[in-house]
């Protein structure tokens, strides 16, 4: 299988020792192009740092997570502007709101989320979206944007069917994880996954958080790979959440790994894979 890791979160502590290794590991998986997450202005400028050292492997978004919004200034705004403008910049975000641990009010998370919707509409980037415990206000503010946006994926899903369903009709596309292999929380997802139709799925692991509970002690992909640290997630077990998700959506798992990758290319503008 061929694919896209379009969440990855590569430009902190927890791959500074290994990366290289890493990325090889998940090319040997089949994971042949990733995408490095931006949560600030710093780890956005990271990312392109990243992005420039392994061309054609791996590109970026750029942008502020809710959890960094009561930071966020006009100034905040400018600084995104100019890495919008970077070749390896595919999309902005992570944006969003998060309303589960508030670590920014509300009213600066909202207002942070619309200047960033703004600056996708200027550069006719798409949006890279996170969402949790905000449904109804997110909900309305996407509806107002979107119409003028070009396309976006609300990553990291792990709603309802209901959700997924207003997300679909939105326009959006639905990034799922590994969350999906959790047998005590991911009853939702698992459902949901079944009304999200072929040509709006995306993968991604969001490593290295959401290390798949169910992996293997060996992966067909890296028969002889042995972590040394079993809490880390990483691009390379791509192919198990692949797996993973086509058996709750009942298609073969090459069959979504061909569309999956099909609508990243499409979203992020990517070269097309060999």
């Amino acid at each position: 299988m061929k694919l896209i890791d379009i969440g990855v979160n590569l430009t902190g502590s927890a791959f500074k020792n290994d990366l290289p290794d890493v990325l090889a590991r998940a090319q040997q998986a089949g994971v042949q192009h990733m995408i490095v997450t931006g949560a600030d202005v710093a780890h956005s400028e990271a990312a392109i740092e990243l992005c420039a050292q392994h061309p054609g492997v791996l590109t970026a978004t750029a942008g502020v997570h809710p959890h960094h919004a009561d930071d966020y200034t006009a100034a905040t705004s400018e600084q995104l502007a100019a890495l919008q403008a970077n070749d390896h910049v595919m999309a902005v975000g992570e944006c969003g709101l998060d309303y589960n641990r508030n670590f920014s009010t509300p009213k600066a998370q909202r207002f942070a989320f619309e200047q960033q919707l703004q600056l996708a509409m200027q550069n006719a980037k798409p949006v890279f979206l996170h969402q949790r415990d905000a449904h109804d206000d997110f909900l309305a503010m996407m509806r107002d944007a979107m119409p003028q946006l070009s396309g976006g994926v609300a990553h990291c899903f792990t709603g309802s069917p209901a959700q997924a369903e207003a997300y679909l009709e939105l326009g959006l596309y639905i990034g799922v994880t590994g969350w999906i292999c959790d047998e005590r929380r991911a009853q939702d997802l698992q459902q949901a996954v079944q009304v999200i139709p072929l040509e709006r799925i995306l993968l991604e692991t969001d490593a290295p958080y959401l290390l798949p509970r169910d992996l293997p002690a060996s992966l067909p992909e890296c028969p002889d790979y042995r972590p040394a640290d079993k809490r880390r997630n990483e691009p390379c077990y791509l192919p198990h959440v692949c797996r993973a998700v086509a058996s709750f959506m009942r298609v073969d798992a090459a069959t979504l790994a061909q569309a999956a990758t099909a609508n990243a290319e499409r979203l992020f503008g990517l070269p097309e894979t060999d």
